[in-house]
């Protein structure tokens, strides 16, 4: 079948993916939700975080469809941070650079959010077992490195000061951590860390809805009240269920949490 937006076949956007595995579930759907016309992509967007922020035509986003693959990773992305708040980023989270990576972000985009320049911050999936097995806390292999050791202590002591920060932001509860749930505490962490550098944010987990081709992996999501019941299970232990849905302030900037769901099937034509 074609993707009407371009007029390219899905098989053939979907062979640039390299690994099998990668053709299935929520990676091809984020791609093929950033795939298309900018003024496209643009609408699509901004359908996921209305009325809290816009995208249009002259923002940015990773990755860009099926033409860069590259997912943001936000102390390198000079396409959605200016380099003074990328180094802050990566000297927040990390004490020895060399390779070591941040956290990669499904979709990221640059967007308008009480009229200022914000960022948009994607985490996506497509069966429960995607988030479930998120549950677990960052690991220290017993023979990493000195380097490796290090960073893992200071990505703790990063979100334990996020967390600090948005109990004080929230007036709630926070149990952010690296030893648990560590996706969703880097996800909230950044965001946190991000309004402290002066960048209001959207952060939106999205489930992709009937993503059958993943039965085997897990349940795929039917409809939104079955994601959002799981995010919500998930994340209790972390934040009350109040987090969710609405605008909060973060070191005077907007900080919104939404959980919302799409569906794209990679089976017949993308409208």
């Amino acid at each position: 079948m074609i993707n009407s937006t371009t007029g390219d076949p899905i098989a053939q956007l979907l062979a640039r993916l390299s690994k099998k595995e990668e053709r299935r579930g929520s990676k091809p759907r984020c791609h093929l939700l950033t795939h298309g016309s900018p003024a496209y992509v643009a609408m699509r967007l901004t359908s996921l975080v209305a009325p809290f922020a816009e995208i249009s035509a002259n923002h940015a986003w990773m990755p860009v469809g099926f033409d860069n693959l590259t997912e943001a990773q936000l102390h390198n992305a000079p396409r959605l941070l200016e380099g003074r708040n990328s180094d802050a980023l990566h000297n927040w989270w990390l004490v020895r650079k060399g390779n070591a990576k941040t956290p990669h972000i499904d979709i990221a985009s640059t967007c308008t959010i009480e009229g200022r320049p914000g960022l948009l911050l994607v985490e996506a999936k497509a069966h429960d077992e995607e988030l479930i097995q998120e549950c677990a806390g960052k690991r220290l292999d017993e023979h990493a490195s000195a380097g490796s050791a290090a960073n893992h202590e200071r990505i703790g002591i990063a979100i334990a000061e996020a967390c600090t920060g948005l109990a004080a932001a929230t007036k709630l509860v926070w149990q952010i951590s690296r030893d648990s749930h560590y996706q969703m505490s880097n996800r909230f962490a950044w965001s946190w860390k991000l309004t402290e550098l002066g960048v209001p944010v959207i952060l939106v987990y999205l489930g992709f809805l009937n993503a059958d081709e993943m039965v085997d992996r897990g349940k795929p999501f039917q409809g939104h009240r079955d994601w959002e019941a799981l995010v919500k299970a998930q994340s209790t232990q972390l934040f009350p269920a109040s987090v969710w849905g609405q605008p909060w302030r973060a070191n005077g900037q907007a900080f919104v949490p939404l959980i919302k769901s799409f569906e794209l099937a990679l089976d017949h034509e993308v409208v």
